[in-house]
Parts: C-alpha cells; structure tokens; sequence
C-alpha cells in the first residue's frame, strides 16, 4: 500500500518520518517539502571585522527565530 505523502500536512509527515525511518520516500517527501517551503538568505563573504560581527548578529537573530517558531 502507498502512502500519499502530499496529502499529509507537516505534522503528520514528520511523525510518519519518525515512525518509518526505514521508508526512504517518506523521508525524500519530507526534506523535499521542507526544502521547497524554507526561504534562504545569502550574504556576501565579510570584508572587515565589523562585517563579521554583523553576520555572526544576524546568525544569532536567525537562530532565534528558528527556535521561537
């Protein structure tokens, strides 16, 4: 029997992952929508150390957004 990953909100997909480590289309499904949903941020490299403290700043304002979500 096939599951149908698509039909399965967030929530139940990662339970579903957790349940089934051994099914790797399940787990492909996952990354796959987390991937397509997750929004990315890129910087340019640093060119002086108040641009690195900058970009370490903005990591940890980024972390914390993560966590509190």
């Amino acid at each position: 029997m096939m599951t149908d990953f698509n039909a399965m909100n967030k929530t139940k997909l990662r339970a579903y992952v957790i349940e089934h480590p051994e099914d790797k289309s399940a787990f492909q499904a996952f990354v796959d929508r987390y991937t397509s949903e997750a929004d990315s941020v890129t910087y340019s490299p640093a060119q002086s150390l108040e641009e690195m403290k900058e970009i370490d700043n903005l990591i940890k304002q980024r972390l914390t957004q993560t966590k509190s979500s």
